[in-house]
C-alpha cells in the first residue's frame, strides 16, 4: 500500500468517525429507462446542488468532478478529496447502455467507492436512486 493510499484511508476512517450518524451502504446497481450521458448530467447537477452549493458539511471534504464524455463510453462522475483533485476517487457514480433489441436497450446505473461504507453510504444511495428516476429535489 503507497502512503498516498494509506492516506486516503486515514481520511475516510477519520471522517467517518465524526460524521453525523447515518448507515453505510453496499454499492448501487440499478436500471433506468433515460440516456446514460442525459441520466449523469441529471444526476451530477443534483448532487452539485443539493450536496456542495447547499455547503452540506457531510460533503465539504469533496469535490465533485464531472467526466460525462468519458473515453470508455461511460458517462460518470466522482468524488474526489477537495484538497487533492487528482486523487483516488472515494466515490464513482457511473452509467451506461445495457439490453439488446430483443429485450430492449436500457440505462445501468452504477456507484462504487469506499465513500458508501461511510455513516452518509446510505444517503448517497437514497440520493442516486431518487435522482436518477428524474426527482432531483434535495433530501
Amino acid at each position: 500500500m503507497t502512503s498516498r493510499q494509506s492516506l486516503a484511508l486515514l481520511l475516510i476512517a477519520g471522517l467517518a468517525a465524526c460524521q453525523a450518524p447515518g448507515k453505510p451502504s453496499d454499492a448501487l446497481s440499478l436500471n433506468s429507462s433515460g440516456d446514460p450521458t442525459d441520466t449523469i448530467v441529471v444526476v451530477a447537477q443534483a448532487a452539485q446542488k443539493c450536496w456542495f452549493k447547499s455547503k452540506d458539511k457531510t460533503f465539504t471534504p469533496y469535490r465533485l468532478a464531472n467526466e460525462v464524455n468519458a473515453p470508455a463510453g461511460r458517462p460518470r462522475f466522482l468524488l474526489v478529496p477537495r484538497r487533492d483533485p487528482g486523487g483516488l476517487p472515494l466515490l464513482v457514480v457511473q452509467a451506461e447502455n445495457k439490453g439488446d433489441a430483443a429485450t430492449g436497450k436500457f440505462t445501468h446505473i452504477q456507484t462504487f467507492g469506499p465513500l458508501l461504507s461511510t455513516t452518509a453510504g446510505q444517503r448517497i444511495t437514497n440520493d442516486i436512486k431518487r435522482w436518477s428516476s428524474g426527482n432531483t429535489a434535495c433530501a
